[in-house]
């Protein structure tokens, strides 16, 4: 992963759901955290957990941390 923050979570559609890239690349619509840490362990990050997601500095957060999924 090149940048310091190669992980950024969209603010919540319409639906709740959350954009999710990873090195620029769009991996999903994320609608919980468990999403987030599908998406990433199969971008090859295979130690993360619900915590991880929560708490990592890798991940920049926009519209809200990991506990807005409504807009």
């Amino acid at each position: 992963m090149a940048s310091p923050q190669p992980i950024v979570v969209y603010p919540p559609g319409e639906d709740g759901g959350r954009r999710v890239r990873v090195d620029g690349r769009f991996v999903g619509m994320a609608y919980g955290p468990l999403d987030i840490v599908e998406f990433l362990r199969l971008a090859g990050l295979d130690d993360v957990d619900d915590d991880w997601v929560r708490a990592s500095a890798l991940i920049e957060w926009r519209g809200g941390g990991a506990e807005v999924w409504e807009r």
